[in-house]
């Protein structure tokens, strides 16, 4: 399997699975090849609504404040493309 798949999916599939959580700022955080394990190890960020900065009661939120991040790691297998295990990353 190519990177840019293996990662094209990956990506897909956090979408699909987290979609009843309406996440955003859904992004690749890193991918690895494990020889011996012949699977990928895809790391996808995203980020909750729940996650975002509230605001104070003054009704401000300071600009510098980013929402929090989740990270999930997704193992491909290499011959049949396969997902076999989506994890928590921290």
């Amino acid at each position: 399997m190519e990177v840019k798949d293996v990662v094209k999916m990956a990506i897909k599939y956090v979408i699909e699975i987290f979609e009843d959580d309406n996440i955003t700022n859904v992004g690749l955080e890193e991918v690895t090849f494990n020889e011996a394990d012949k699977n990928w190890r895809v790391v996808v960020g995203f980020s909750r609504p729940w996650d975002y900065p509230q605001p104070s009661v003054l009704g401000n939120i300071r600009p510098q404040e980013q929402p929090k991040r989740h990270y999930k790691e997704v193992i491909v297998d290499d011959s049949s493309g396969k997902i076999e295990a989506i994890t928590i990353r921290e």
